[in-house]
């Protein structure tokens, strides 16, 4: 009673914090653009010359939106099969609960994608492909140092972290029972999360989609379908099969990042913005 009393609006208060939370966080960001000196030579206003390159944005920007949605939404597909499970509100319960986790893990790789992404995208654009060639070893051997510390942290809490989601025995040993796998799917995930970012500042976000599509739609969900009801794994069979999409994601991008010509691709991107192509290579990297 004394919760409802202090949080009366429950769900909708939570929805409507997020609403707020997300709406405060653009009107900063707009201020900051507006009056940083960080952005003095890159925002000077609104002006026609800004629509020019429209077409060519959308040619990244549009394959990209793909390449994330897709991925998104197989978690929320996973969530709706866990629904036609035997006991679905354990299932539902569980299978949530680890994908929150692998969720809130999944923002410490992210963040390093981006820097990765922006700083390859820098270096391709520059017209320097040793640099940019480093830039992404730095960048895996960074996903790979969060990967083992992630995986180490959750191992550490294998018999209690459920009790932070739940107090009921049988959630918590549930959860308990899919953290191996979690922990697992952790470590892949800080993979193929920076190779995405990887991608994306390679100007790859059509491949990217392609990759996303295959792995999780022709290999992912009917993989936890099969070991979920099929072989009656349940919610680990669901988990199981996101883990294989994971390294499925992960050798794709590998893959293509190990076979390419960074020479080549300082070429493309100076296509894309005009620029001179590949300038001197023996230029002292990462400087």
């Amino acid at each position: 009673m004394q919760s409802q009393a202090f949080l009366p609006m429950a769900f909708l208060g939570a929805a409507i914090a997020i609403c707020i939370t997300n709406w405060v966080n653009v009107v900063l960001l707009l201020l900051y653009i507006k009056f940083s000196s960080s952005c003095k030579k890159t925002w000077v206003g609104l002006s026609m010359e800004s629509f020019h390159n429209i077409p060519q944005f959308l040619k990244l920007a549009f394959p990209s939106t793909v390449m994330v949605c897709l991925e998104s939404w197989t978690f929320e597909v996973m969530v709706f099969l866990s629904g036609a499970l035997p006991n679905p509100a354990l299932q539902t319960s569980v299978l949530s609960i680890c994908i929150n986790v692998l969720g809130s893990f999944w923002m410490i790789p992210f963040g390093v994608s981006v820097a990765g992404s922006t700083r390859i995208s820098n270096e391709l654009g520059a017209g320097y492909p040793n640099a940019a060639y480093v830039a992404v070893l730095v960048t895996l051997m960074m996903a790979f140092t969060c990967g083992v510390v992630e995986f180490g942290l959750i191992i550490s809490v294998w018999k209690v972290w459920g009790k932070a989601f739940s107090n009921v025995h049988q959630v918590v040993s549930y959860v308990s029972s899919m953290t191996p796998v979690l922990a697992i799917a952790v470590f892949v995930d800080a993979f193929q999360t920076t190779l995405q970012g990887v991608a994306r500042g390679c100007g790859w976000q059509k491949l990217g989609a392609y990759v996303n599509l295959g792995s999780f739609y022709l290999v992912g969900i009917p993989l936890s379908a099969l070991l979920a009801f099929v072989f009656h794994m349940n919610g680990q069979g669901l988990f199981l099969g996101l883990v294989t999409t994971l390294i499925v994601q992960v050798v794709c991008f590998l893959f293509v990042t190990w076979r390419t010509d960074w020479e080549k691709e300082v070429n493309k991107a100076a296509i894309r913005v005009g620029g001179t192509g590949v300038q001197d290579n023996t230029l002292p990297l990462l400087v």
